[in-house]
């Protein structure tokens, strides 16, 4: 693997302790001989950091061998997404009490040597294209890494909504809302749902309900190169939502059509360590006791 050796630290400071688990990051860095570039909006809270470079806009990704996100699986899939564009690997490190993203613990900074060494490896995550149109025309594209989620807002009436997959009608679902997800995020939302877990290199596209008012309840686990089109009905036109990866709702009217797909690009993920998709599955569920 090629060595790095520049950097952009991106640290979500509304989550404690991401400030100090940055500056840490930035020390051993440095000790290390790296560059170190931090967007210019923080420019104010790290001035500190008198070899730091502050970069605004695309500079920080153009510049950067690689980015360190560090905050929640929140800031990473931010971060990975932003990244995908460019071509760049995303070393999450959480900085709270669970993550299922993260490459490394706040308290395993010293393996960031590995970083410099080359002594790690890239894991290619599966993303979602989300493209919304209005009576065939088009409106906007989204990407997710976890999951695209269609659900109510805040009337307690069900949603009803019409699935297609390639053209043929999946199912008119009568319920709280769907899931679909690539297998990165089958242990999100997914997975609170009752969906199934699916290790990341298998390649798939995952569609769960909420809470459904049906004996049809199970998820379904579509081809990657399928092309889902989910549509509400005209009953539910003022009280349903889209959104990517936990990100802002967006009202959806019922003449909207969102169509799902694999999208061209993938997150690029750095491991540093040698756990496995399950190693890491079974220590984040025994953390949160399920």
């Amino acid at each position: 693997m090629t060595q790095m050796n520049k950097f952009a630290v991106i640290p979500n400071l509304t989550k404690s302790n991401a400030y100090e688990v940055a500056l840490s990051v930035c020390d051993r860095l440095f000790q290390l001989g790296a560059e170190v570039f931090i967007p210019e909006e923080n420019k104010a809270d790290f001035d500190k950091l008198d070899r730091a470079v502050f970069l605004s806009g695309d500079d920080i990704m153009k510049q950067c061998s690689a980015i360190i996100a560090v905050g929640g699986d929140g800031t990473i899939l931010r971060c990975a997404k932003e990244a995908a564009k460019f071509g760049k690997p995303v070393l999450g490190i959480n900085a709270g009490t669970l993550g299922y993203m993260a490459g490394l613990e706040k308290h395993e900074l010293e393996l960031l040597d590995k970083l410099i060494d080359g002594e790690f490896k890239i894991d290619n995550r599966m993303m979602l294209k989300v493209s919304i149109a209005i009576d065939e025309s088009f409106i906007g594209t989204f990407y997710a890494i976890n999951d695209a989620v269609f659900s109510r807002g805040s009337q307690l009436k069900m949603i009803k909504t019409k699935v297609y997959c390639d053209g043929n009608l999946v199912n008119n679902y009568l319920a709280d809302g769907l899931i679909i997800s690539t297998p990165t995020g089958s242990t999100a939302y997914c997975l609170s749902a009752g969906g199934p877990v699916v290790d990341p290199v298998i390649e798939s596209i995952l569609l769960t309900p909420i809470c459904t008012h049906s004996l049809f309840a199970r998820s379904l686990i579509f081809r990657a190169d399928s092309k889902l089109i989910v549509q509400p009905d005209e009953s539910c036109c003022d009280d349903f939502f889209f959104s990517c990866d936990g990100e802002e709702a967006i009202k959806l009217e019922s003449n909207y059509k969102v169509s799902i797909e694999r999208a061209d690009d993938y997150a690029q993920l750095i491991r540093i360590k040698s756990d496995t998709f399950i190693d890491i599955l079974n220590k984040k569920l025994a953390e949160r006791r399920v």
